[in-house]
């Protein structure tokens, strides 16, 4: 990896303070960002759609199970923009064959229960390792950032899940008192225009949050690389003896 071209100063962190790090990357990059999200989570949410027939509370696990998927979309223009990469929707269309086809049955089956998948996902997806290489540098990742990871993952869901939760209810606040009692079994109890706008409101919660989670992870992964790695020595000491 180039060290001399990361856009951002390396020094050694706690983990909560490279997460913070890694909001404020999300933020400064915030239009590429979401014009390359929004079109991928589009069609995520349209493919969760397709279960609302047998409730909404289907299609919003569906969605809650693709969102590793959408990780990677997000992965990629924050490591394009680390290194002063500029990203348009057409440079993640040009890598859509490995970037939303590879690796993807382990992206939605045993790296969707990891519970701290946003740290360790860089590894697995911008490394390029496979195998026992890849499980021992995930292991190597996890011997001193696993709490914090785990951590951190905790608080997004719940800054997620409260913010799903809050839209989540407004319908029932349109409703009279005695319909509005038992929303939560109605999530499963075929379509419904209340279910279709819970839906909705989960999905916008999604669209504001995921990128912020993807973020502090990656952040938090270069944390762990500059203390495995003294990738910030490197990084002086390449500004000290650049030619003048």
């Amino acid at each position: 990896m180039r060290v001399d071209r990361i856009a951002i100063g390396l020094a050694r962190r706690s983990m909560l303070e490279a997460a913070d790090l890694g909001v404020r990357i999300v933020s400064a990059h915030a239009r590429s960002v979401w014009a390359c999200f929004l079109p991928v989570w589009l069609l995520a949410v349209a493919v969760a759609a397709v279960a609302l027939e047998a409730g909404a509370g289907w299609a919003i696990f569906a969605l809650f199970w693709l969102k590793p998927w959408l990780d990677r979309s997000i992965l990629f223009v924050l490591a394009r923009a680390v290194f002063r990469e500029p990203t348009r929707f057409a440079d993640l269309a040009a890598a859509w064959r490995p970037l939303w086809l590879g690796a993807l049955p382990a992206t939605l089956t045993v790296r969707r229960l990891s519970p701290w998948r946003a740290f360790v996902q860089p590894a697995q997806q911008l490394e390029g390792l496979r195998g026992s290489a890849l499980y021992r540098r995930v292991r190597l990742l996890l011997r001193r950032g696993q709490g914090s990871a785990l951590l951190m993952q905790s608080a997004f869901a719940t800054v997620e899940s409260c913010l799903a939760l809050g839209f989540a209810v407004l319908p029932a606040y349109f409703q009279a008192s005695e319909a509005a009692n038992g929303w939560l079994e109605r999530l499963f109890a075929g379509p419904s225009w209340a279910g279709t706008v819970q839906f909705a409101c989960y999905a916008v919660a999604v669209a504001i949050v995921e990128p912020f989670f993807v973020g502090a992870g990656f952040a938090s992964y270069l944390n762990r690389r500059v203390e495995l790695e003294a990738w910030d020595i490197e990084q002086e000491f390449r500004v000290v003896f650049a030619p003048a």
